[in-house]
């Protein structure tokens, strides 16, 4: 694990973008210096500089279609897929690019460098996978200590993307195993003991001696998991959360951003905006749009905007209900507003008002608040940020309908809240758009 501005990022991963990212910007300056459409002298520094915007191009969409997801990287047919969308969406960004950038239309010669730059682009890219599935090591295993191994009904899903491979019902029988090389044997990368009951020294250091690493629960969900073990939170954590001391700087920044993303969602998605309008009238009765009391910062309550998805007359009696899936409510253009996302976009308009930012948790019902505040410990610590549109929990897991699933998406909103920087918000819109493009947990 790579620790990138205060994200834990898989080492491996980090590699294969860092080297895609070089060996696009190779292929396509050697494209354009030596067989392009620019001269060796003149047109150097302007090679240079399309190169690196191609290569930061690639590497941007490449992420938003999932190319690094764990789930991807693990599986031919998903890396088929992803790259196909991501080529499909470089192919329409070239296209504008030339068009906005050549007044008399494309002409031959820059057709002939589109074709080149993406065709070098996707050979560079096989390459480096190829290379990447070649030398990258297996999948990490794992043994755990005071734990059960999940069973075939349950499989390692809290575990991705690692390997459970033994289950150790306490110390001793650590010990046992690193004695009779068992740890080796199975190629065991990190032995996972419970929090509240840290091993001994002496285990700890046949561990490291054997060249297995050793995790506490906790620093596991936190550093391997990317959320954080919400059983071993002191009371006292957010003190020392990176969301608890945003600097008035930071502040004004993440506010501008924020204004900066609404405005140009609305601009761009104005036109889909009205067609939905539309058709939200045509196809049942109600109101177009849809206004629901949220809790915000601080616990402050405000109205959420939304676009109506469901019957006006859904929680007869007013009575909140998880969306279930299938779930009979939703109208006919609801089921595909939902899929596509499309009846999240006016909330961009509590992004302007400052109700909401655009990367954040999201904004819960106070009914749903109060009972799940009871419930789960630190639930109402997710409060010390405003709400988002997208969030670290709406990328990493699925839609919630139960308070498991609550307890579950708490523990990846709160890591947010423990690490936020602007990287990591950064890499939770180009996941946003995977979620999108793909309907990843949409009801």
């Amino acid at each position: 694990m790579t620790n990138l501005f205060g994200h834990s990022v898989r080492s491996e991963v980090l590699a294969l973008c860092l080297g895609e990212a070089a060996a696009v910007f190779v292929c396509v300056l050697g494209l354009l210096v030596v067989g392009g459409p620019f001269g060796a002298a003149e047109g150097a520094p302007s090679a240079v500089a399309l190169a690196a915007i191609t290569a930061a191009t690639v590497l941007l969409v490449a992420g938003a279609v999932g190319l690094y997801e764990p789930s991807t990287l693990a599986g031919l047919r998903a890396t088929l897929v992803s790259g196909l969308v991501g080529t499909t969406i470089l192919l329409l960004l070239s296209v504008l690019a030339l068009q906005f950038t050549a007044g008399d239309g494309i002409s031959p010669v820059q057709r002939h460098a589109l074709v080149s730059v993406l065709l070098g682009t996707a050979v560079a890219i096989l390459f480096t996978r190829l290379g990447f599935l070649l030398l990258r090591p297996p999948l990490r295993r794992l043994a755990l200590v005071g734990a059960e191994k999940p069973g075939a009904d349950k499989p390692d899903r809290g575990y991705a993307p690692f390997e459970v491979t033994l289950a150790l019902p306490m110390a001793e029988a650590l010990s046992q195993a690193i004695t009779r090389g068992r740890l080796r044997a199975w190629r065991v990368w990190a032995v996972v003991a419970p929090s509240r009951t840290p091993l001994p020294a002496d285990t700890r250091q046949h561990c490291a001696a054997a060249g297995v690493h050793v995790f506490t629960a906790a620093e596991f969900s936190e550093h391997g998991l990317n959320r954080l073990d919400l059983e071993t939170l002191p009371a006292g954590w957010l003190a020392t959360a990176k969301a608890a001391h945003t600097s008035r700087a930071e502040a004004a920044l993440r506010r501008g951003f924020d204004i900066f993303v609404a405005s140009s969602l609305l601009l761009l998605t104005l036109p889909l905006l009205l067609v939905t309008m539309l058709a939200i009238r045509l196809d049942s009765r109600g109101p177009i749009f849809y206004r629901q009391e949220r809790v915000g910062q601080n616990n402050r309550p405000f109205m959420l905007f939304k676009f109506r998805s469901m019957v006006t007359d859904a929680e007869a009696g007013g009575v909140a209900r998880w969306a279930i899936r299938g779930d009979p409510r939703v109208t006919r253009i609801g089921r595909i507003m939902r899929l596509t996302r499309i009846d999240e976009i006016p909330q961009a308009i509590n992004v302007l008002r400052g109700d909401m930012s655009v990367v954040g948790p999201r904004p819960e019902r106070p009914t749903f608040v109060a009972q799940l505040g009871e419930i789960i410990p630190h639930y109402h610590d997710r409060a010390i940020v405003k709400p988002g549109i997208t969030g670290w929990a709406q990328v990493n897991y699925p839609y919630g309908a139960s308070v498991e699933d609550a307890r579950m998406k708490l523990a990846y909103d709160l890591y947010y809240v423990r690490r936020r920087s602007l990287l990591l918000d950064l890499l939770i819109l180009l996941s946003t758009v995977r979620v999108v493009l793909f309907q990843e947990g949409a009801r």
